[in-house]
């Protein structure tokens, strides 16, 4: 069904891909497309090894950003005892921040998701998906809202994420929520939004990387029941692959990208997608 070597070759794509800003989706979907591997986006066999993938790099964030995520538990734990947000609780704020734009990506996945891989299930129109990843990029870089944050220097990240409202929150899980187009990029969506409501690159990076936690881990555990089914026993192997290989590009890529938001922007991103996707269509229409 699937060989090692693809495994690890798609599982070191998935890695980078989904916390990159150049869609993790699409990528599955091309390259297998590009290289003439007999696997097709929904085929079940491949849909499985893809939540393995997703799993493992679920469960790399949630362990790089450990010590954050206990305090945003705190913090939810400490408003729910309190029945309010203090207004000097960071993680408690920051905590339903998450909380709200995760709903908007979750329910419309729930609904959407199946009927749109149906319909999008091609690595043509995934690589066309990826040029419009890349014109959204561009579109957030030259769309941000670029406040004058000299005077907040001793403002930590967090404290100037929790200034977002709920509803520019709400808006940031819309956004998330194009990712359910193979070839748009779950992260860059994020990031776009979180450019357009004020954040700096940085920080949508940040928002970006929590807010993927809970939908990646979430959406990965619904489906777990079908890593464990006696019937997917001849690709265990080629998941448990897949799965490390995805585990160490992201925590790779997670490292990486954090540091380079501190200074860098987008727009390399948007340059490779919109390039990738017209290099990539191209070699689809002369087939």
């Amino acid at each position: 069904m699937i060989s090692i070597l693809q495994a690890f070759i798609l599982g070191l794509v998935q890695g980078v891909t989904e916390l990159f800003p150049i869609s993790s989706l699409g990528h599955s979907v091309i390259i297998p497309g590009l290289l003439g591997w007999n696997i097709h986006q929904n085929d079940p066999y491949f849909v499985t090894f893809l939540v393995a993938t997703h799993l493992a790099t679920a469960i790399v964030l949630f362990i790089f950003f450990k010590d954050d995520w206990i305090k945003i538990i705190k913090g939810i734990a400490r408003s729910l005892d309190n029945r309010s947000i203090d207004s000097t609780d960071t993680y408690a704020k920051l905590g339903w921040l998450l909380v709200i734009a995760t709903v908007p990506a979750g329910i419309l996945g729930l609904l959407f998701e199946q009927s749109l891989r149906s319909i999008f299930a091609s690595a043509q129109i995934a690589a066309l998906f990826l040029i419009a990843n890349g014109l959204m990029l561009f579109a957030a870089e030259a769309l941000r809202k670029r406040k004058n944050q000299q005077h907040e220097t001793e403002m930590q990240s967090d404290e100037r994420i929790t200034r977002l409202s709920w509803t520019q929150s709400i808006g940031i899980g819309f956004a998330q929520a194009a990712a359910l187009f193979p070839g748009v990029s779950r992260s860059g969506a994020s990031m776009s939004g979180g450019l357009i409501t004020g954040l700096n690159n940085e920080e949508a990076a940040r928002f970006s990387f929590l807010l993927a936690t809970p939908i990646i881990g979430a959406a990965a555990l619904l489906k777990l029941p079908e890593i464990t089914n006696p019937s997917y026993a001849p690709i265990r192997m080629a998941m448990l692959v897949g799965a490390l290989s995805a585990a160490v590009t992201a925590y790779l890529s997670v490292r990486f990208l954090l540091k380079y938001f501190q200074s860098k922007t987008l727009t390399p991103f948007a340059i490779y997608s919109v390039v990738a996707g017209a290099l990539f269509s191209l070699c689809f229409f002369v087939r």
